[in-house]
């Protein structure tokens, strides 16, 4: 009695084989075992295909038994237990969206907290403001760090005065040094 283990999918498992591996969004755990059935089925050996995946041969094995147990359908990881996670729904990032457009119209910056605040005050969504950061970056919103300057906002008049009254109040000695160019 053998003890390989031997994996032959149908057409049908093939195709559903194929489009889990076609998909994005998988985890590292979920493709290696998909990987591990995918090569079994073409004649690999579970030490060959440890070797090819770069994993241990109880990792391909544990993955053959979980196939045999469900199908296709058992190898994605299992639901984690605890609070599911925070996710930000289509509607609130649409506004959220708008808001930060319009705000850039007007000129109004915002940070990630005050957004966060925002969200919790406005839509009732409770999000970390890191999670909130990743969320943006990957709609395609940037950041620019701002100057902490109140420069524009200052009378020139009262700047000119300011200026006269530095100049001053600079020793001479300073100031004709600065006249010789030394």
């Amino acid at each position: 009695m053998s003890n390989i283990l031997r994996i032959e999918l149908t057409d049908d498992q093939r195709r559903e084989l194929h489009v889990l591996l076609a998909r994005r969004d998988l985890t590292r755990y979920t493709r290696l075992r998909a990987e591990c059935i995918r090569l079994l089925d073409r004649g690999r050996t579970a030490p060959e295909v440890a070797d090819l995946l770069e994993c241990n041969p109880v990792t391909v094995r544990s993955a053959v038994h979980r196939f045999r147990g469900g199908g296709i359908g058992a190898l994605p990881d299992a639901p984690r237990p605890g609070c599911p996670g925070k996710v930000l729904g289509g509607d609130d990032r649409a506004t959220l969206a708008e808001l930060l457009d319009r705000s850039a119209a007007a000129g109004v910056t915002w940070t990630v907290p005050a957004l966060r605040e925002w969200l919790r005050a406005q839509r009732g969504v409770e999000i970390s403001a890191d999670w909130l950061w990743e969320l943006l970056r990957r709609d395609g919103f940037r950041w620019k760090r701002t100057r902490d300057s109140l420069r524009h906002q200052a009378d020139p008049v009262l700047q000119q005065a300011a200026k006269a009254q530095l100049e001053d109040l600079r020793t001479y000695g300073w100031r004709r040094t600065r006249a010789r160019g030394i």
